[in-house]
């Protein structure tokens, strides 16, 4: 049988979300649902013998990360549009699936008609990213006015230092001395105006550092 319309395949390890994606845009007949996968694998597979125009795509999945999936898809395959579908809200993530190449992002608690009306925007070469999207990633960028500027390897000790990392550990793990450890600690705790630990931990928390 000849398919019509925008051929679209779903890759999500949860059977129960196939159904229920395929079941919601049975009823849009411009959306040809071509099959439902639960592994990259099993995707990269079907890509090299068949025409597709949009995936959409989980993040979490049992072979391969979401995000380095986008990115060899659109290599690969430029003419496949990918819509992230996803249970992360994290500003991080989006921001990462976007720049691998997706030309959407949702959350798994869309409703079925604003699914297939980013299915239907991506594939005419539009990007989709709907209110909640776009406040998730607004409130991300307020977040972050007056963060201050930390050098890489400040960063890498900042992010130690939350994960409860002593200075004896910080400095075996990064190969450099404690009174190493302990300057980044002070440049770090002087650029963020606080005076303790604890108080370093929430501010990098708040301003989105780690």
């Amino acid at each position: 049988m000849k398919i019509h319309g925008i051929k679209v395949v779903v890759v999500d390890d949860h059977p129960l979300v196939q159904d229920g994606l395929q079941a919601s845009l049975a009823a849009d007949t411009r959306i040809q649902i071509l099959g439902s996968f639960s592994t990259g694998k099993e995707l990269m597979k079907f890509l090299k013998t068949t025409i597709v125009n949009v995936v959409v795509l989980d993040i979490n999945l049992p072979d391969y990360s979401g995000i380095e999936l986008c990115s060899f898809i659109c290599d690969t395959y430029p003419h496949v549009k990918i819509l992230a579908l996803s249970n992360y809200s994290d500003p991080s993530i989006i921001k990462q699936m976007l720049k691998n190449g997706a030309k959407g992002y949702l959350l798994k608690n869309v409703k079925s008609q604003e699914l297939a009306l980013a299915i239907k925007e991506i594939y005419n070469g539009n990007e989709y990213l709907n209110s909640e999207i776009k406040k998730i990633l607004s409130d991300a960028i307020f977040s972050t006015v007056g963060a201050p500027r930390l050098t890489r390897r400040e960063k890498h000790v900042l992010q130690l230092i939350a994960a409860g990392k002593t200075t004896n550990t910080i400095a075996e793990e990064l190969f450099i001395s404690k009174l190493t450890v302990e300057t980044h600690r002070k440049n770090i705790m002087k650029k963020m105006k606080v005076s303790n630990a604890a108080g370093l931990v929430k501010m990098a928390y708040e301003k989105k550092l780690i």
